[in-house]
């Protein structure tokens, strides 16, 4: 008995030009989801309720002051990609190294202040925006990725 196959050279040639270019769908489509969340993320920044500063009594929380607030827009980011062998990844949100304010005649870190309105503190008012604004946001962000990588990855087989 004798088997004839056609087309293993051409699947195996198409194949090929898939993996040479995974990662870079990887790369553009992982673009597309992260800007869905950065965005999202600004909106959240944008929500966060706040009022006058004050120092917490003793006990008791507080809201952010709008300059508090104030810092943290515009400071949303995309780190750059770290690609290794087998994937893509990066990190959305507020760097370490995203600067100082000044609140009530102190310097504080923006990043420090965006921690202590999204988890909440001893003398600060718990705001899960960002928790919030990746929930709400992945379900999108997941479909612009998968969308963008069927699309390359057919521009890739078909041309």
């Amino acid at each position: 008995m004798t088997i004839n196959t056609d087309g293993l050279d051409d699947l195996g040639r198409m194949l090929a030009q898939i993996g040479n270019r995974a990662q870079e769908v990887a790369s553009c489509a992982l673009f597309d989801g992260a800007g869905i969340v950065a965005n999202a993320l600004n909106a959240g920044i944008k929500k966060i309720r706040t009022e006058p500063f004050k120092y917490a009594p003793e006990g008791q929380t507080r809201l952010p002051s709008p300059q508090e607030k104030a810092a943290l827009e515009r400071k949303v980011g995309i780190a750059r990609f770290r690609k290794d062998g087998e994937g893509v990844d990066t990190l959305i949100g507020i760097s370490y190294d995203s600067g100082y304010t000044q609140i009530s005649g102190k310097q504080k870190a923006v990043s420090v202040i965006a921690r202590s309105i999204n988890s909440g503190t001893s003398f600060m008012k718990k705001q899960p925006v960002f928790r919030q604004a990746v929930n709400s946001a992945k379900a999108e962000a997941q479909n612009a990725i998968v969308s963008k990588a069927e699309k390359m990855f057919n521009e890739i087989i078909g041309g």
